[in-house]
């Protein structure tokens, strides 16, 4: 480093004296023609200006230096973490005595760590930039069940469901699920398998094993269930025997925030992992209106009507029968079964209110399944003959009202304000209480029609094909206590009437039917 100074202060003293001497030919010159005596004050005047010009240059000497020794120092730091010869890497450039060190490049940015923790509903682990979350979730429900009637089933405990799961998004555009049954009794654990994709509000698209989008009360979640088990009315839903679920893919959508919601969706339409039959999908599709929605504080905002229709195939050879008439409650069979073959038509209409602590909901259903080319069914008499089909109608109307205040929501967990044994609700007050009361009623009914035929002269199929018109409806009055926002428990009391039964010898008569349930979710 010192030769770099000595050659910068040479450099420098060169540039100084060949100045003096451009400046002291012409004073020479002008002495060999003018006197003596003028050279004086220009001697006088010339060494005044070395003298300025050798302090400027013992100036630039001491700052040469200092940099030179703290450009050393700072090599020297860097040999030591990069494993370079100190010294290196001062250099002359065109109006810079010394390069200025590089600059420091900025740090790195630090990714922020992987964010965990709970939003006040659901546990979470969610990317840095948001971008990928997934949350794990589930509930279980056990009940307690006791029945009053001659051939009633026994008394019993029971696991209804136990489900866990996760669900999340990863992008802004695709959100997915995940949800099986530990509790389930057929052995086919997975409900729910999917991902959609959200292309904008307006238009969106769902593809995998999920619940098939007819009539509003299949879409109520199981723990949000007004009363401890769905209506009458869902025994005519598709796959109903397997939670209402089949593989297949929905287009779906909210048009104008929400005031109208459209699916339209085919599905193999025979339960859970279970393949189509025919080459003929389930086809669903299904409107929902909300005229006052964005009305604020209005009596009709949480007012909302709509329908559904279904259109599907049913193959006789695959042994597959008409929709099951065993209660929801399995007090009773209501209507027997039959080998159907060919379409099956359905029908829905529904209506929702909610204001304030008041829930008011009622639908109506109907399902055509037709037989033909079933024969006689008879067991020594076959043959392709074509039956009357089977004609199903249920519906219900139900009223809930809270006595503690919350708010009833559409498809929701009403948040307790004051709960009790429990973490306060998201968003709502805190403090410990009673938690929240809500009574409920409900009547719903169904019937089922197949008519007989007489082939009894037929020299084919001979045969007699009884003719079946059953009909049920049950009264049902629950308590609901939200202990807080993740834990319920329900007791229903319903009396079941059965006016024409299905089962050959069994008489007439009502049942009574009590239900209990404890629900934990998370």
């Amino acid at each position: 480093m010192r030769w770099l100074t000595t050659y910068i202060v040479l450099l420098m003293f060169f540039a100084t004296s060949q100045s003096l001497a451009q400046t002291q030919e012409p004073a020479g010159k002008a002495g060999a023609s003018a006197s003596t005596g003028a050279s004086k004050a220009e001697v006088n005047e010339l060494r005044s200006e070395v003298a300025a010009q050798r302090k400027t240059i013992e100036e630039l000497k001491a700052i040469v230096q200092k940099l030179a020794e703290g450009r050393a120092e700072v090599a020297e730091t860097d040999a030591v973490q990069t494993n370079l010869p100190a010294g290196d890497g001062v250099r002359l450039l065109n109006a810079n005595l010394v390069d200025q060190a590089p600059a420091a490049k900025p740090a790195d940015k630090k990714e922020t760590p992987v964010v965990a923790g709970w939003n006040g509903e659901h546990f979470f682990i969610r990317s840095s930039d948001g971008k990928f979350q997934i949350q794990p979730y589930g509930y279980f429900q056990s009940d307690y069940r006791a029945y009053s009637g001659d051939g009633a089933p026994p008394d019993t405990f029971l696991i209804r469901r136990a489900r866990f799961g996760f669900q999340g998004n990863y992008g802004t555009h695709y959100d997915f699920a995940f949800l099986a049954d530990a509790a389930a009794g057929n052995g086919l654990i997975l409900r729910d398998l999917y991902v959609n994709a959200r292309y904008k509000p307006e238009f969106q698209v769902q593809v995998g094993q999920f619940k098939e989008p007819f009539a509003q009360e299949t879409l109520t979640g199981a723990t949000n269930l007004d009363f401890v088990e769905r209506s009458l009315a869902s025994l005519l839903y598709p796959s109903a025997a397997t939670s209402y679920r089949s593989p297949g893919v929905t287009l779906h959508g909210d048009i104008s925030g929400g005031i109208m919601q459209w699916w339209a969706g085919a599905f193999n339409g025979k339960g859970i992992l279970a393949n189509n039959t025919t080459n003929q999908p389930e086809i669903i599709g299904r409107l929902r209106f909300y005229p006052w929605r964005k009305k604020k504080d209005n009596l009709f905002q949480g007012l909302a009507f709509g329908g559904s229709v279904g259109y599907g195939k049913n193959r006789g050879l695959s042994n597959e029968l008409s929709f099951s008439g065993t209660l929801p409650d399995a007090a009773y069979t209501f209507f027997p079964q039959f080998r159907v073959n060919g379409p099956s038509q359905r029908y829905n209409g529904e209506l929702t209110w909610v204001h304030g602590p008041w829930g008011v909901r009622a639908e109506y259903d109907q399902l055509n399944q037709f037989r033909q080319s079933v024969g006689s069914e008879q067991s020594d008499n076959l043959g392709f003959t074509t039956l009357p089909g089977i004609v199903a109608k249920a519906g219900y109307g139900q009223i809930t009202y809270l006595l503690t205040g919350e708010t009833r929501p559409e498809n929701g967990t009403p948040k307790v304000k004051h709960p009790f044994m429990g973490p306060e609700s998201p968003g709502g007050g805190g403090g410990s209480g009673w938690g929240a009361f809500e009574l409920a009623f409900r009547y719903d009914s169904i019937e089922a029609h197949e008519p007989g035929i007489n082939l009894l002269n037929n020299p084919l199929t001979p045969g007699f094909v009884s003719t079946f018109i059953d009909h049920t409806d049950e009264f049902t009055f629950g308590l609901n206590w939200y202990l807080n926002y993740w834990v319920k428990y329900q007791v229903n009391v319903a009396v079941d009437r059965l006016k024409e039964p299905s089962t050959t010898g069994q008489e007439p008569q009502n049942f009574t039917v009590l239900l209990q349930r404890i629900q934990f979710r998370f």
